[in-house]
């Protein structure tokens, strides 16, 4: 039986000046894609104990799904929040389809064992029109991670939990079988080819009719 994660980004341990560095990169990349987030009901899953991309916005969407194995207690308490702590995908088990505007996937899915189910979820949670982004590592970054980690020894939980690692055709591929249609599917590298970054809209309304 696979052992599952005790700990949410962020929650134990400090951050690294490494760590605030992907970080800031990921966020810079994330936030040119978003749009406006005025009045959207946003879901960031794999959000971080202290949810980072998200707390900004808080103040300006309409709502936010944020879901970990733990998220901080000032998070859970915003009346704007619906906090799910558990293990994902299955803590999305019991919200209705087609409620959210966005979703956020970023450096998650190579923490699931199941990347493919998480990926369907979230396809059944957009809302028409709805956009889901997410971010993977490349095998070339497992290098550069791997060695920061067990040489270096930084952030040696966060790489040990690593189920595996994308290509942008695999990437691709996963995205297409959770439902999106290859016309509303975009993959790109990002990071000095570290990672990669997707894209994806669900169909509105009236283009599926």
């Amino acid at each position: 039986m696979n052992a599952k994660r005790e700990f949410a980004y962020g929650e134990a341990t400090k951050l690294t000046v490494l760590d605030r560095l992907g970080v800031w990169l990921g966020t810079i990349h994330t936030r040119r894609r978003t749009g406006n987030l005025a009045g959207k009901a946003v879901g960031n899953f794999g959000c971080g104990y202290q949810a980072q991309f998200t707390r900004p916005y808080l103040d300006q969407v309409e709502r936010a799904v944020l879901a970990d194995v733990a998220l901080a207690p000032d998070l859970k308490d915003h009346s704007k929040v619906q906090a799910l702590e558990g293990s994902l995908p299955e803590t999305l088990s019991g919200l209705p389809d087609g409620e959210l505007d966005l979703i956020l996937c970023i450096s998650m899915l190579e923490h699931l064992w199941e990347p493919e189910r998480m990926l369907k979820e979230c396809r059944r949670l957009l809302a028409p029109g709805g956009r889901l982004l997410v971010s993977v590592p490349t095998w070339l970054d497992k290098r550069v991670l791997e060695f920061v980690a067990f040489r270096m020894h930084i952030n040696q939980y966060e790489i040990d939990d690593h189920k595996r690692y994308y290509t942008r055709r695999e990437l691709w591929t996963m995205l297409r079988a959770a439902g999106f249609l290859p016309s509303n599917i975009r993959c790109r590298r990002y990071k000095f080819w570290l990672a990669v970054f997707g894209t994806c809209t669900v169909e509105s309304a009236t283009a599926a009719q």
